[in-house]
Formats: structure tokens, C-alpha cells, sequence
């Protein structure tokens, strides 16, 4: 394959992976939710990805880091209790990735580490003008079709 290239199939029947952005703002709720009821229908799966951003001056100390990543990991485990509730009982497989740095690099990393079809993200909430800085940057860098939902 030459550089450059998606790896994924284009114009094939259908969707098997879905990654999803979710941080717990209502852009990334409705985002997840569009991607689980597109999951459900394409009989696809559903890959939440919560993006923790180190960038922060949380990060900066030690103590600050330490409890920055215990808010991390409980944040995580919500996310992770609701999906539970709302995705197992629509029967959508679905798994929750945890990763951590720059949001539209994790979440392209992560989509091409699961050969997902596509990138749904809500509309940012910071900066970078109606879109959004994270949506912006997949819409011009990602490998596969990004959809950005309000």
C-alpha cells in the first residue's frame, strides 16, 4: 500500500467499526449517540474513545498529575457504566478506549488501530470557530470520512 493511502475499504457494504469521540459534553453526547443508533442499524462496532487531554497545567506537578489521572480513570469508569446501560441493552457491540494526548491524533490513531469506516465527533465546544479545533483537524487529516455531529 503507498503512503498515504486509507487502510480501510472504500465503497464497501456496509460498516463494521465505528469510533466515536466522547468527553462528556453534550456535542460528544449526541455524537455518541448518533454513532450507536448507525452501529445498531449497520449491525457495526461501536468504539468509544475518551481522549484525556495532557496538555493541562494538571499535569505539570506531580500531585497535580496524580489526581488528575484519578479523575481520568473515574471519569472512564462512568463512561463505561452508561454505555454499558444504554448499548448492551440495544444489543450493540462496543468497547471503551481510554487514550491519552492530543484528541484528534488519538482519535485517528485509535480508528486506524481498529480499521474503523469512519470518525464521529460532536461539534467542539473550544475554539476554532462553529466546527471546532478537534473536528476541524480530522475533517483535514483523518484517513477515513469523519462525520461531525451538533
Amino acid at each position: 500500500m503507498a503512503e498515504g493511502e486509507a487502510d480501510f475499504e472504500i465503497g464497501k457494504d456496509g460498516l463494521t467499526v465505528i469510533v466515536v469521540g466522547v468527553d462528556g459534553s453534550p456535542p460528544s453526547l449526541h455524537a455518541a449517540a448518533w454513532a450507536g443508533g448507525l452501529a445498531r442499524r449497520e449491525r457495526a462496532k461501536l468504539v468509544l474513545v475518551y481522549v484525556e487531554p495532557i496538555a493541562s497545567p494538571a499535569y505539570w506537578t506531580a500531585m497535580g498529575m496524580a489526581g488528575a489521572t484519578e479523575a481520568a480513570t473515574a471519569f472512564v469508569d462512568e463512561i463505561r457504566r452508561e454505555a454499558a446501560a444504554y448499548l448492551d441493552h440495544a444489543g450493540i457491540a462496543w468497547e471503551l478506549v481510554h487514550y491519552r494526548g492530543d484528541p484528534a491524533h488519538g482519535l485517528e490513531a485509535i480508528a486506524e488501530e481498529r480499521r474503523a469506516d469512519c470518525i464521529v465527533v460532536g461539534r467542539s465546544r473550544h475554539g476554532g470557530g462553529l466546527v471546532g479545533s478537534v473536528p476541524k483537524m480530522l475533517v483535514k487529516d483523518a484517513k477515513r470520512p469523519v462525520v461531525v455531529v451538533p
